[in-house]
């Protein structure tokens, strides 16, 4: 009788604690040939910077258990197996269902969740210590289908600009994929209704000074150059942190960049292959966020005239229940037939 062949596995020493990588020659990328191990090696690489953006936080696990051409998931929930030196937190959602999630504190951690599959790390905007309170405001710029780069970096530049106009301090980074994403550190005062109010409130100021090329509308049949998705900041939503991998072929990376070299860079430039050097050289480009905490009551008192020039509330995400003020959520073709 035939009996399976063990899978091999290689036992890491991560922060004094032994973590354990099952099949570590698991292709994860054909087309370049990148492993398991190797995406475990990249994460140990740039470890200081990715727990910057994710540490501390609950967080999603998204799999890959077979690489980027099998099917991933979601996890919302930590499998009840694990190391006694993992750490969860429990969520509620909008739904009110309940989830015990991650929240990565050191390389070990980190390295743990690699191993069961996870390309990217997507934490929610809030530290574990206070759930109810965002500590990030996240500008998601998000093109429509033909938008080219150079416009994505343009509409970048302009949130910048309003940003700072009101003394919010952003920190740009590529998203991997085709757009960028802007972090702003906040005092955790404010509920996720004021947070995303204040980000619909700044997207609609750059859809206004670059009409036609940015936009805040929420409904795909209405959106013209770069989304800029405000509901990003609604409670249980999470985006990609930095220096997280994606499941693309060429195995591009979530960049931290500097404003200066924004203009000239290009998303495939950053790779699990090119990112460890450039972190060697640079360091973490986003080192300096959690010292340049921001006030939003600037934001907030906008968001206050707006309301009181007649401008209203916008969509939630179709998971939510109805929210005060929010019109109807019915795309505006199917509205103007009366359905």
């Amino acid at each position: 009788m035939l009996r399976p062949v063990p899978s091999r596995k290689e036992i890491l020493r991560i922060e004094g604690r032994e973590v354990p990588i099952s099949n570590p020659e698991k292709v994860f990328f054909p087309q370049r040939g990148y492993t398991k191990l190797d995406l475990v090696r990249y994460y140990l690489a740039v470890s200081q910077g990715a727990l910057r953006g994710a540490g501390g936080r609950p967080m999603a696990l998204k799999r890959y258990v077979n690489g980027i051409e099998g099917d991933f998931f979601y996890q919302k929930r930590a499998p009840d197996t694990r190391p006694l030196w993992t750490e969860v937190v429990e969520l509620k959602f909008p739904s009110g269902r309940t989830a015990r999630e991650f929240v990565l504190r050191d390389a070990a951690q980190l390295i743990f969740i690699v191993n069961l599959g996870c390309l990217d790390l997507h934490p929610h905007p809030v530290r574990a210590e206070d759930l109810d309170h965002p500590d990030e405001l996240r500008v998601d710029l998000d093109p429509v289908p033909g938008v080219p780069w150079p416009q994505v970096r343009e509409v970048a530049l302009l949130a910048r600009e309003v940003l700072r106009e009101h003394g919010l301090s952003g920190w740009p980074k590529t998203s991997g994929s085709r757009g960028m994403h802007v972090n702003v550190r906040i005092h955790p005062r404010w509920a996720f209704q004021e947070v995303r109010a204040a980000a619909l409130a700044l997207a609609r100021e750059v859809e206004r000074r670059m009409p036609g090329r940015a936009t805040s509308r929420w409904w795909k049949e209405e959106r013209e150059g770069v989304f800029i998705d405000y509901n990003q900041n609604a409670r249980d939503r999470t985006i990609l942190s930095a220096y997280s991998v994606r499941g693309r072929p060429d195995a591009t990376v979530s960049a931290p960049v500097r404003w200066d070299e924004l203009p000239g860079i290009e998303m495939e430039d950053f790779t699990i292959a090119t990112m460890p050097p450039r972190f060697a050289k640079l360091g973490d480009l986003h080192a300096g966020i959690d010292e340049a905490v921001c006030d939003l009551r600037v934001l907030l008192e906008w968001v206050e005239r707006e309301e009181a020039s007649g401008v209203g509330e916008a969509p939630y995400p179709p998971n939510f229940p109805k929210m005060p003020g929010e019109p109807k959520r019915v795309q505006p073709s199917r509205a103007k037939k009366g359905d």
